[in-house]
């Protein structure tokens, strides 16, 4: 590559698919150090790459707003990349990598891409053969010449939100985009007392309209807040207990213990990759990423009593109580 070029990468949504993307993104830079390295994402997900070393420039983009289209157009028009690297895989996410009017648009084949049409609009399709989404993210940047490659994600530090315990704590993500990968509420009200006998306080992180559900549940501490205020509790728990969901993804990223709850996804593509986890998955769980599946069976097959063993099996062998 010339000595001063622009790289785009894209990856508008979700928390833990930009998480997943996060090594690759670094490691373009490792790899390119001279280059300007854009990211295109989704304004709701900012707090999550602000500040980050490895990007230059950080272009929003609402997908909701037709005027928000034309402004990312003319953004993506001037930074004139010569390499761009769809790592959403949707057709959307392929055209606005041809509308940056990239020399080359690396992105994923159609039998991995999310929407096997938008592999049309790439110049390079990549096949890749990793089980896990990150070692993905990498080999398509390895596609395109990216030598120094490295799995860890630069993770901001966030910001102290809502009530905390001063004693240690498990933090518990329970729920995910939909209901298929959801372990039932019940079961962490469950969980909470058998932890409550080792010393460990169960704390619920939970969206703020979402708080209401955790009424009928009085073990349950809840904990309201932001991205900023969730990677802070993250950070701040002796462990994380949680399902197939960004916060599960950011806990694995900062290289915590805990455990993970799967049900109807694959724990080999998009399970949690660092830290000590254990992965509570049932033999007979059925694969699908259907988001409307009723697939609920497995995750209730589950029981509060294997979770609590794996989170503290977990806690045993790590070294890392918080940070």
């Amino acid at each position: 590559m010339p000595e001063r070029t622009s790289i785009l990468a894209i990856r508008l949504s979700a928390l833990g698919d930009i998480i997943h993307a996060l090594p690759a993104i670094g490691s373009l830079k490792q790899s390119f150090p001279s280059s300007k390295l854009a990211l295109l994402i989704s304004p709701r997900w900012l707090p999550i790459v602000e500040g980050n070393p490895h990007i230059d420039e950080l272009i929003l983009f609402d997908r909701r707003s037709m005027a928000a289209l034309l402004k990312v157009r003319l953004r993506l028009r001037r930074l004139e990349p010569a390499l761009a690297f769809d790592f959403q895989g949707l057709v959307q996410s392929a055209i606005l990598g041809r509308i940056a009017g990239a020399e080359k648009l690396f992105g994923f084949d159609r039998s991995v891409a999310r929407e096997s049409m938008a592999s049309i609009f790439y110049t390079h399709r990549v096949a890749v053969r990793g089980p896990h989404r990150i070692e993905r993210n990498l080999q398509l940047i390895a596609a395109a010449g990216a030598s120094r490659l490295a799995d860890q994600a630069w993770i901001p530090l966030g910001r102290p939100e809502g009530r905390l315990p001063s004693t240690p704590f498990v933090l518990a993500s329970p729920f995910a985009g939909w209901a298929g990968k959801q372990w039932p509420l019940t079961n962490y009200a469950a969980l909470a007392k058998l932890l409550a006998r080792e010393g460990l306080q169960l704390v619920t992180n939970v969206p703020e309209e979402r708080a209401a559900e955790l009424a009928a549940c009085d073990t349950l501490y809840p904990h309201t807040s932001s991205i900023q205020g969730l990677i802070d509790a993250t950070r701040r728990a002796a462990a994380v207990i949680g399902v197939d969901s960004g916060p599960l993804h950011l806990a694995a990223a900062l290289r915590k213990p805990g455990a993970a709850i799967f049900g109807p996804t694959d724990p080999r593509l998009t399970g949690p990759y660092g830290g000590t986890f254990s992965v509570l998955r049932t033999n007979s769980a059925e694969t699908t990423y259907k988001r409307h599946s009723n697939v609920h069976v497995s995750m209730h097959a589950i029981t509060p009593e294997q979770a609590a063993e794996a989170l503290l099996h977990s806690l045993a062998h790590s070294t890392v109580r918080g940070s």
